[in-house]
C-alpha cells in the first residue's frame, strides 16, 4: 500500500510517500503560498506516484466534527488566504482517494505513538512549542478529539511573579501561547530563543509556563508520556528544568514516574508530521 502525506503548516508544506510501516520513500518541502498556487505543487508532487490513500495533518484550527457542513475546513487561521478553505473537499476532487485529516499536532502525537517516543504506552500526549502551542492526545492507537480538537494551547496559565509581559495571542492575551511560543519569547526579549542560549531568565520564564499547563493536562488527562516538539524545545537546558518545576508542582500528589521518561524529547528527528499523516491514513484505510 503507498499513502501519501501531506504536513501542512503555516510556513511550508512537506509532501511525503510511504508505506504502512512507516517508512518514507519520497519527500519535498513547498512553501506555504494561497492555497491554489500551494496545492498545485502539492498535486505536482503526487502526480508521480499511484497512491492508496492520502493522510494530512493540518495547521488549524480546523473543523473536524464530522456531522458538520464544514468538516475538513481551515477555520479561524491568521493566514487569511486559507480562512474558511475546505482542504479536505479540495484534496478529495483532486486525488478521487480516501483522504483523511486531522491537526498537524495530532498527527505528529500519532508518529511518536506508533514509531518513536511514545511507542511502548498506550497513551500520550505529544505537544509542539514554537511559532505556536498545540498539543495533541492519542490513546489506544487513536487521537482524541471531543466536538473537534483540543486546543489546549490556549489555556490559561499563572504569570510568573517577575513577568510582566502581557502576551501576544490576538485573541486571549496571556494564554499559554500567548506567554511562552517563540514569538513571545521574540516579543519578550527582543531576540529569537535560539540567540537566547545564554540567558537563564527567558528559560526559567518559559519552563515555568510550559510546566504548570503540564501538570494540567497531567491532573486532567493522565497520559502515561509526554512528548515535548517544536523549536523552542530545542533549548538545551529546557526539558530538564520542566521536568524540575513539574515534579515540584505535583508535589508527590499523583505518580508519574521517572520524571525522565514520563516527560522527554520526539524521537522521530522532525518527521513527525508526515509519519503520522500516512499513521492516519493507514489506521483507517
Amino acid at each position: 500500500m503507498l499513502i501519501g502525506a501531506i504536513e501542512a503548516g503555516g510556513t511550508k508544506i512537506i509532501c511525503a510517500v510511504g508505506d504502512g510501516s512507516g517508512e518514507i520513500r519520497a519527500k519535498q518541502s513547498i512553501p506555504t503560498r494561497e492555497p491554489e498556487e500551494t496545492l498545485q505543487e502539492v498535486k505536482a508532487f503526487f502526480s508521480a506516484y499511484d497512491l492508496d490513500a492520502l493522510g494530512v495533518g493540518s495547521f488549524g484550527p480546523v473543523d473536524l466534527n464530522r456531522d458538520s457542513g464544514t468538516y475538513g475546513t481551515i477555520l479561524n487561521t491568521p493566514k487569511a488566504a486559507w480562512k474558511h478553505f475546505n482542504l479536505l473537499g479540495r484534496l478529495q476532487a483532486d486525488y478521487e482517494i480516501p483522504v483523511y485529516i486531522d491537526t498537524d499536532v495530532n498527527a505528529a502525537c500519532l508518529a511518536e505513538y506508533h514509531h518513536g517516543a511514545g511507542i511502548d504506552v498506550n497513551s500520550c500526549l505529544y505537544i509542539t512549542v514554537g511559532t505556536g502551542i498545540g498539543a495533541g492526545l492519542v490513546q489506544n492507537g487513536q487521537t482524541f478529539q471531543g466536538k473537534s480538537h483540543p486546543e489546549m494551547g490556549h489555556i490559561m496559565v499563572p504569570k510568573h511573579g517577575t513577568d510582566p509581559f502581557t502576551g501576544v495571542c490576538p485573541y486571549h492575551g496571556n494564554c499559554l501561547e500567548g506567554m511562552a511560543s517563540g514569538p513571545a519569547i521574540e516579543e519578550r526579549h527582543g531576540r529569537k530563543g535560539h540567540l537566547l542560549d545564554d540567558h537563564p531568565y527567558v528559560w526559567e520564564l518559559e519552563a515555568h509556563y510550559l510546566a504548570h499547563a503540564i501538570v494540567t493536562y497531567t491532573l486532567v488527562l493522565f497520559p502515561e508520556r509526554i512528548i515535548l516538539g517544536g523549536g523552542v524545545m530545542k533549548q538545551k537546558l529546557l526539558l530538564s528544568l520542566i521536568r524540575e518545576k513539574v515534579s515540584r508542582l505535583l508535589n508527590g500528589y499523583v505518580d508519574v514516574g521517572e520524571m525522565d521518561k514520563f516527560i522527554t524529547a520526539p524521537a522521530l528527528d522532525d518527521e513527525q508530521g508526515v509519519k503520522g499523516a500516512i499513521a492516519l491514513a493507514a489506521g483507517n484505510v
